[in-house]
């Protein structure tokens, strides 16, 4: 399954404190080794310390994992489809709420 997750800095007290929490995210980021399960389809970054990954993995238990590691950022993770797939399946889901016939996979 696909997922967006996204990320964004948590507020800090002061100059000193927001830079060491930069630091230290740095310092977590490369030392970290990442799932084999999950595969980072796009990883960008928003102007801003923020960003966005399109990821995919069959183990949801790693993305606990992945929030966990970096939980001094704000992490969102949102479950994705591909817009086809989304679309046939809306299509279906309307035509079965208004009585057609539909095959449902």
């Amino acid at each position: 399954m696909k997922y967006v997750v996204a990320w964004q800095e948590r507020p800090t007290g002061s100059d000193e404190e927001y830079e060491a929490a930069q630091k230290r995210i740095r310092d977590v980021f490369t030392l970290w080794k990442m799932p084999a399960s999950l595969t980072i389809h796009q990883f960008v970054a928003r102007v801003g310390e923020s960003g966005y990954a399109l990821l995919e993995t069959d183990e949801p238990a790693d993305l606990q994992y992945l929030t966990t590691v970096f939980a001094p950022r704000s992490i969102t993770v949102v479950p994705m489809t591909d817009a086809t797939d989304a679309g046939a399946r809306d299509t279906c889901g309307s035509d079965w709420r208004n009585g057609l016939p539909c095959s449902q996979p």
